[in-house]
């Protein structure tokens, strides 16, 4: 009867740790994540080709993620992965995956972690989509 009682102990003790570890990990995303910004926005892409031209696009939108923008204006299309769309076209150049190319999205010039899907967007913000060469 002891031995049944310590174990239930045991059972619950884990169980109220494991509860304790998923809220604190909860915590953890919901301060940082990235939040949306609703409402009329204006972005500028800019497209970097592979001769090198610049080609740039001007969006007014209410959409609050990047991806959305892209594929509303048709600027993007791609294949449906894990993390959102893994962008194989841009303005009508496609990515060659036989020598590494591949769609690379920053924001003021700096990379990226997220996917354009996963990528919130707010007003004045600027986003270039640059062909590159190599993984």
């Amino acid at each position: 009867m002891k031995t049944e009682q310590k174990n239930t102990k045991k059972i619950m003790i884990s169980l109220i740790a494991l509860l304790a570890v998923i809220a604190i990990f909860f915590g953890i995303y919901s301060v940082t994540r990235q939040g949306t910004t609703a409402g009329a926005k204006s972005i500028t892409i800019e497209v970097v080709h592979r001769d090198s031209t610049l080609k740039t696009f001007e969006y007014q939108t209410d959409r609050e993620y990047l991806g959305e923008v892209l594929t509303d204006e048709a600027l993007i299309s791609g294949e449906e992965g894990p993390y959102g769309m893994f962008i194989t076209t841009v303005d009508g150049e496609t990515a060659d995956d036989a020598n590494q190319e591949w769609w690379c999205i920053t924001k003021n010039n700096e990379k990226l972690n997220t996917s354009a899907d996963q990528t919130p967007i707010a007003d004045g913000e600027k986003y270039e989509l640059t062909l590159t060469v190599g993984y």
